[in-house]
């Protein structure tokens, strides 16, 4: 779906992470062939099979423990370019459902509700801590410098 992020910046670091590929595809209307069916809150619902936020639009992410107790959830920095996206399709597109997937498996989907200003994109729950570990290969935390985190992903 989407390739590995920020390439350059772990060959800097002397290690090539594992890829991961992360994206949030918008629910489709009726008749898309572009389209996929996924089970959604019991329902079939069609998503676009192109994704409106992907890997390479993350700048940053921060990890946290999702409501269930068993899982984990995490929160995206979008860059520029990425935040303008969401904050255009999230206003088009409100009562319309936005599904996550990571590394080719689906993770949640959450209502759009209202535009989202701030650039920041959420998976509220079935995140692994190993998904968590490997985001942490291929980017910072939210609010940590790339120094700090390339000295960090370097003693792993």
């Amino acid at each position: 779906m989407a390739a590995a992020l920020l390439p350059n910046t772990l060959a800097a670091a002397g290690k090539k992470a594992p890829d991961l590929s992360v994206s949030f595809h918008l629910q489709a209307e009726p008749g898309d062939r572009r389209a996929f069916k996924q089970l959604t809150a019991g329902k079939e619902v069609l998503f676009s099979k192109s994704a409106e936020i992907n890997t390479k639009d993350i700048v940053a992410f921060r990890p946290f423990p999702a409501d269930d107790g068993n899982s984990y959830g995490m929160v995206f920095q979008l860059n520029k370019t990425a935040s303008n996206r969401l904050r255009n399709m999230s206003t088009a597109h409100q009562d319309k459902l936005l599904l996550a997937v990571v590394n080719g498996q689906v993770r949640d989907a959450v209502l759009i509700d209202k535009p989202i200003n701030d650039g920041l994109i959420v998976i509220w729950k079935w995140v692994s801590l190993t998904e968590v570990k490997l985001a942490d290969q291929h980017v910072p935390r939210i609010g940590e410098d790339l120094k700090t985190w390339k000295k960090r992903i370097k003693k792993k």
